[in-house]
């Protein structure tokens, strides 16, 4: 694994998610999803969360998959995505008294559409970092 192409990826990646949360949480669906509390530490977790987010698919497409391509990189991501957004999203509805099925399907949406950007970006740079 070249240890620059992973961070410079991770770092686009972590700074994609980031951007397309804001626009998909703090824009579109801001009436559907709840907001973070002004006065607490949310941006700066949701940042590091992005940022982790972004380094961990540059690590699997880095280390384990050699994944170079936007489309693959896009196609790889939209599965992490899937996988990832059933995990929180189930975890989540956990908590709740009543299962809201239709934003479920539409967090599993956007999960599977922010980690397949994401994804393109990241294999896109990791074709061109050398």
């Amino acid at each position: 694994m070249k240890t620059k192409t992973f961070v410079v990826a991770g770092l686009v990646g972590g700074i994609v998610d980031w951007l397309l949360g804001w626009l998909f949480y703090g824009i579109l669906f801001v009436d559907t999803f709840p907001q973070p509390q002004e006065g607490t530490n949310a941006m700066l977790f949701i940042t590091l969360g992005c940022l982790a987010f972004g380094f961990f698919i540059s690590y699997i497409f880095n280390k384990w998959a050699q994944i170079t391509t936007l489309a693959t990189g896009a196609k790889a991501g939209a599965v992490i995505g899937l996988f990832m957004g059933l995990i929180t999203i189930c975890f989540g509805m956990a908590n709740q008294a009543e299962v809201d099925y239709q934003r479920f399907g539409l967090e599993l949406v956007i999960s599977i559409v922010m980690a397949a950007v994401v994804g393109a970006i990241v294999g896109l740079i990791n074709g061109k970092v050398k």
